[in-house]
């Protein structure tokens, strides 16, 4: 079939192929990935409010275990959960109690809680030769943005990857909201199966019925109407949402007050996506904010955390139920899960050897396009 789509259009003009089989099964190739692009980007850790004051967390980005140190006074620290004396962990919980100093549970030596460096060897007592200013805690690069922590291992971190500018949901009260509810599921498939999924809706007609109702141009199997083979820029632009709804709620209504700050376009388009690769999204709706993190745990096994943001208002509304607002997506979400895990499941057959992309899985491209570009360099 000839492609005669607009020229402004983010259809593909060809039909090429995707990552070889190795890139979702091969342990080698898995750790270039560790080493490359979780090693070097910006992971997504929760909300800041998940740390606490006076408090030691551990987060996981990529293969190596962090820990967020948060002052009394709401400043934010972050080591690797090892000490420079034998790579003992410092943080044995999911969480604990934070003073001024981090000690060493194993032999004592103990560190700045602000800085990380060197306080105290414990019982040891070094020889001339030991320099103390080199043994502080290794650091890790952090930042909050919209009420996010993320947590990048690189000494020389870029900026957060982003397919929209941050500003991008200025008009959300990003950093006061609370999180509701939290889903938490481990998938048996690799995490660029999930983020190449999410970059496509040509499944949509046949695994999420409920989706296509709320968002008719997904039944047509597109993500946008510029998509279209018929898509012209000069047509008025519709709203995603079916008519006579307004968000992603069972019944399509509000669950709260809405957002006062959005515009009218805002509110018209009904949800805003903003994608952080390698490891979240964010869906703004008009009532609530969705944020969804994927963790490798190895080739073939990836953790999704999904949450729930709220107005202290709409929380605080007589018999407000978060999980059944929450409801929805969930259901959306595990139909993606099981696509994922069925994709994967015949990616392990000998007779694949890599995807046949077509014109509408111009994301997927991309995508594998910056992987590809993320991994070169490794040493």
């Amino acid at each position: 079939m000839h492609d005669l789509s607009h020229p402004n259009s983010p259809r593909l003009e060809h039909c090429p192929e995707g990552l070889p089989r190795a890139a979702y099964l091969d342990g080698d190739w898995y750790a270039r990935e560790m080493a490359t692009i979780f090693a070097r980007q910006w992971v997504m850790v929760g909300r800041l409010a998940d740390y606490a004051p006076g408090s030691l967390r551990r987060a996981l980005v990529g293969q190596a275990e962090v820990i967020v140190a948060r002052g009394d006074d709401g400043s934010l620290a972050a080591y690797h959960n090892s000490c420079p004396h034998r790579g003992s962990e410092l943080c044995e919980k999911d969480a604990q109690p934070l003073g001024k100093l981090i000690r060493c549970p194993y032999h004592a030596w103990s560190f700045a809680a602000a800085d990380g460096r060197l306080v105290s060897t414990g019982h040891a007592v070094p020889t001339a030769d030991f320099d103390r200013h080199s043994h502080g805690l290794r650091k890790v690069a952090h930042r909050v943005w919209a009420g996010f922590v993320f947590l990048n291992l690189s000494p020389t971190p870029p900026e957060i990857f982003a397919d929209q500018p941050l500003d991008h949901l200025a008009h959300w009260p990003m950093e006061s909201l609370v999180t509701g509810h939290r889903w938490q599921v481990e998938m048996d498939c690799n995490w660029k199966g999930f983020w190449e999924n999410y970059s496509e809706c040509l499944h949509c007609p046949g695994i999420h019925p409920e989706l296509c109702d709320r968002v008719p141009i997904y039944a047509k199997g597109i993500m946008g109407a510029s998509e279209a083979l018929d898509y012209q820029p000069s047509a008025a632009p519709l709203g995603n949402l079916k008519p006579g709804t307004e968000t992603w709620t069972m019944d399509g209504t509000a669950c709260g007050p809405v957002f006062p700050d959005l515009t009218e376009a805002e509110r018209a388009e009904g949800y805003h996506f903003i994608t952080l690769w390698p490891s979240a999204y964010v869906v703004a709706h008009v009532d609530y904010v969705r944020s969804v993190r994927l963790v490798p745990l190895g080739p073939e096994k990836t953790r999704l955390i999904a949450e729930w943001h709220f107005s202290a208002e709409t929380l605080a509304q007589p018999g407000f139920d978060a999980a059944e607002v929450a409801r929805f997506a969930k259901i959306v979400m595990e139909q993606d899960g099981a696509a994922s895990e069925m994709n994967h499941r015949g990616i392990r057959s000998p007779s694949f050897k890599a995807a046949r992309l077509m014109p509408e899985e111009y994301e997927i491209h991309r995508f594998h396009s910056w992987v590809l570009h993320e991994l070169e360099g490794v040493e």
